[in-house]
């Protein structure tokens, strides 16, 4: 497993525990050098993140490293909910101008934000005119449920699928979509690890629309501790004992997390027991309280 660094921050005020708004250019420029530095060359971002690939544009400049990072971008997720008569033509343009933006020839990946664009054929063919024009290499999408993972995996032609999973959040492995990904060399993407950075907050921090997840947090840390292991090198480590997923994406909105963060991965631990323990307790949760965009709506 590898890890991907995903730019969402370095624009944006994203999830809710944000409390120093978003880091500047130049801790951007460093928290991605740093990343470059340590193995991971593989960056997550979107024209709909605001101006996250001009930050990125400049790392990659400065640092003259063009043709040594792999860089995913995403077609705007509601792009289509008005008509468009051409739609090829139009995802076409999307890319071209997020190209110009990152100054590079074609990008690694274009992923597909919303997942109901799957269902689309035009969109669909969309994306392979862009691939046989050069202007990408592989597309893929980003999926919610797994009616979605599953609709993807099994009809159509993408070469990867980020999908949500963590420890609250294990419905892909009730299944068959890791088994099925596996068999066609689908490579996967973990996202939400750190549950929207709800495991980094206290009880009392937690918002009231979502406070049934108190319960949850209580059992969390009652199985972490009998292995003496924190929340975060829980995360971790649930998410990178999966045989079958192959990048963990997450953001960071300082270096000291981005250092602690790799430092966690990159350490050798028997995680096991408590890996187990974990699968056990929370393998039938309602996981509609950790959506994020479902929080203002309860």
């Amino acid at each position: 497993m590898q890890l991907s660094l995903w730019t969402v921050q370095f624009w944006l005020k994203y999830w809710i525990n944000n409390k120093i708004w978003k880091p500047t250019l130049e801790q951007s420029i460093e928290m991605l050098k740093f990343a470059y530095d340590n193995w991971i060359d593989t960056f997550d971002t979107a024209s709909a993140y605001w101006n996250a690939e001009e930050v990125l544009w400049i790392f990659v400049k400065k640092y003259d490293l063009k043709n040594e990072v792999f860089i995913t971008s995403k077609l705007k997720p509601n792009i289509f909910d008005d008509f468009v008569w051409n739609k090829s033509e139009k995802i076409e343009e999307e890319i071209i101008k997020s190209l110009e933006i990152l100054n590079i020839d074609k990008l690694d990946w274009y992923l597909l934000h919303s997942p109901k664009y799957i269902f689309n054929n035009e969109i669909l063919v969309g994306l392979e005119n862009a691939k046989i024009k050069w202007l990408i290499n592989n597309y893929w999408v980003s999926i919610y449920e797994p009616e979605e993972a599953l609709y993807a995996v099994n009809n159509t032609n993408v070469s990867y699928i980020q999908i949500p999973y963590n420890i609250f959040d294990q419905r892909l492995d009730k299944t068959d979509f890791f088994k099925t990904a596996k068999e066609k060399d689908i490579k996967i993407y973990a996202r939400t690890s750190f549950i929207q950075w709800l495991i980094f907050m206290s009880d009392n921090e937690i918002p009231n629309n979502i406070s049934e997840s108190k319960k949850y947090f209580f059992n969390f840390d009652n199985i972490i501790k009998k292995y003496n292991f924190s929340r975060l090198e829980s995360a971790i480590n649930f998410t990178k004992y999966h045989k079958y997923i192959d990048y963990l994406v997450f953001w960071v909105d300082s270096l000291n997390q981005l250092h602690r963060n790799i430092d966690i991965f990159t350490k050798n631990i028997d995680f096991n027991k408590c890996h187990i323990d974990l699968k056990s307790k929370f393998s039938d949760l309602d996981t509609i309280i950790f959506f994020l965009s479902l929080w203002n709506k309860k």
